[in-house]
């Protein structure tokens, strides 16, 4: 990682200041200013979570503006029909889990994607209400389009680590994940 004391050129910026923040000099005035304002201690548990944060919203909007806006869906979108695409035919719930997203969300996205003629809606056999979501033939050849491109870019992203740093960045992640069982986490489920 790069040093971000280097980077903003020793000393963040001071509120109010007239040099311009970037988000390194930000994340060392926040982490200065909590410790030493406001007393709290675990300035590298801040910064942490910021990058974390960052790096996963600056991927997801590069995603989103390279691959899928330009074929007129959302990040959202790709998400719900990825999961029905590798995974389906599921129940809306079922695609909610595994997409991270709410039930609200995939059904107001499955309206539009069934309209876009992506997506069926069938009836499910369990009830008389529930409803089973699947790819048209239409929706399955826009998958194997939208998600070479999705590859060639995560391949880029992911290229810019070696296969060690990759795994060794996968392994961290993971274990953060699993470990959220030790505190009160809520997520979509």
């Amino acid at each position: 990682m790069p040093d971000s004391t280097a980077e903003s050129g020793g000393n963040a910026p001071e509120p109010g200041g007239d040099e311009e923040l970037d988000f390194w000099s930000f994340v060392d005035l926040a982490g200065r200013r909590l410790s030493e304002e406001y007393g709290f201690g675990n300035r590298l548990a801040t910064r942490l979570l910021l990058t974390l944060n960052r790096a996963s919203m600056i991927v997801t909007y590069d995603l989103e503006s390279t691959v899928h806006r330009p074929r007129g869906h959302s990040w959202a979108s790709f998400r719900l029909l990825f999961v029905t695409w590798l995974a389906g035919p599921l129940e809306p719930g079922r695609a909610a889990t595994l997409a991270g997203m709410s039930r609200a969300a995939v059904s107001n996205l499955a309206k539009t994607l069934v309209a876009d003629g992506l997506l069926v809606r069938t009836p499910g056999e369990r009830d008389g209400r529930s409803v089973i979501l699947s790819l048209t033939d239409e929706g399955r050849r826009a998958m194997l389009e939208v998600f070479h491109a999705q590859n060639a870019r995560e391949t880029e992203w992911a290229g810019l680590l070696t296969e060690t740093e990759q795994e060794i960045l996968i392994m961290l992640l993971d274990k953060l994940i699993a470990s959220r069982g030790r505190f009160d986490v809520r997520e979509r489920s």
